[in-house]
């Protein structure tokens, strides 16, 4: 893969929005339809240029004015606001009637950041591939909640460019969700809560809801390679008494005096889990209260961290799917969920070398990009982006579908009477 190096953005930009980026289903995404009047017209569309200089507030008649802006300017990075209550450009001009964010996705944004106090290969901005895994958890729990607790239909879920992953809800009513309801959706799929000073983050007690042993037994699927293996939680006392810090002091001295005997993370946490199964198992009686301490540590470690910020506001702006990262140079990418466990932020392609794929197909006797614009649109299906942009044609047309399928549904109604 050819190396991306953050220099040569202002010559590889001019390429990826004049030859690669998927304006034609960008554009049918954004419109949703065009059932509504103005849809488009009113959405923010925020920029940021070299030099972090940053273009709020504007806003496009067409996908096409969209499309053409993009290749005149070459944004650095593309945000997605609200659609408001008038053009977003007018904001500074409306003195009686102030501009309102109207509609908005549903967007979680899940940063790996946020798990700084239980990974042990990597921080900061840093990734890799054992720590990944907690984004792949995290999606796992929250896209299952949002279709089967939830009821939504439409989400689509894409990688950040460098170190985590979002997610865009797009079902109508959704859309129309007040920031008070986003908050309660929000707060529905928070179970980690407390600063950095919080010692214990997960607290369980019964009954425990369904949603809860639900996700429970997502991580149960990913918890043994992950946290015992890759992250060795119980590998040595520093770190296995961070860990029994989150267990009732009943249980605590027992597990310290034998963790010393046993001879991995795993063999540890099978004791601790034997011991907290028993608990349960005892139902409560006699001296025995039931214990849910495996679940909390698996959870804490494990469970998403969502910016509930992000969520709940409606004017908040979100990095939109197929912007350049222009720190790694990786593409924006949507996630295919059958195939999310073998997805791997490594392998997503950057500018650099998409620019280099195009190149390539040129050299192989291909066009050259100079032809007529509907060739160039197709530029992409030469490149390793091609799969994304399957994965969100997909999304589009599934949504699409959907729609047309309940515009058929009202007119039967209709009809009926």
């Amino acid at each position: 893969m050819a190396e991306f190096e953050p220099a040569a953005l202002p010559d590889l930009l001019p390429v990826f929005y004049r030859r690669l980026f998927p304006y034609g289903v960008y554009g049918r995404w954004l419109s949703y339809g065009g059932v509504v009047k103005n849809y488009f017209q009113l959405r923010e569309f925020s920029f940021t240029l070299r030099d972090d200089v940053y273009l709020r507030f504007q806003c496009f008649s067409s996908p096409q004015e969209l499309e053409r802006e993009l290749q005149k300017i070459n944004p650095y990075k593309i945000d997605i606001g609200a659609v408001y209550s008038h053009r977003p450009s007018q904001h500074s001009t409306m003195h009686l009637e102030p501009l309102q964010p109207r509609e908005k996705e549903l967007v979680f944004d899940i940063d790996m950041t946020d798990y700084d106090d239980v990974r042990m290969c990597c921080s900061s901005a840093e990734i890799c591939s054992k720590c990944w895994t907690l984004m792949t958890i995290a999606v796992r729990i929250i896209d299952r909640a949002l279709v089967e607790d939830l009821g939504v239909r439409h989400r689509l879920w894409v990688y950040s460019g460098r170190r985590g992953v979002h997610c865009w809800v797009c079902d109508d009513e959704v859309r129309r969700w007040s920031p008070a309801l986003r908050a309660a959706a929000v707060e529905y799929l928070t179970l980690v809560k407390g600063g950095a000073e919080t010692v214990k983050k997960v607290n369980l007690s019964e009954p425990i809801h369904p949603f809860i042993r639900r996700s429970v037994s997502v991580v149960e699927k990913y918890f043994e390679a992950y946290a015992l293996v890759d992250q060795d939680i119980l590998g040595s006392p520093e770190r296995w008494n961070k860990v029994l810090a989150l267990v009732p002091e009943e249980h605590r001295e027992l597990l310290q005096a034998e963790f010393p005997r046993k001879k991995d993370s795993v063999q540890r946490w099978d004791l601790l889990r034997g011991k907290m199964e028993r608990t349960r198992r005892a139902g409560g009686t006699g001296k025995s209260v039931p214990c849910y301490a495996d679940w909390e540590v698996m959870l804490q470690f494990c469970f998403p961290r969502l910016d509930i910020n992000v969520s709940k506001g409606v004017g908040h702006l979100l990095k939109s799917p197929f912007s350049v990262h222009p720190k790694t140079g990786r593409i924006s990418v949507p996630l295919d969920l059958q195939r999310l466990d073998q997805f791997d932020p490594f392998a997503v392609p950057t500018i650099s070398s998409l620019c280099h794929e195009l190149d390539a197909a040129s050299d192989d006797g291909e066009d050259n990009g100079e032809t007529e614009p509907k060739r160039r649109a197709r530029d992409y299906k030469k490149t390793s982006l091609a799969p994304y942009v399957k994965v969100f044609e997909h999304f589009v047309e599934e949504m699409e579908n959907a729609r047309r399928g309940e515009l058929l549904r009202r007119s039967d109604l209709q009809g009926d009477f």
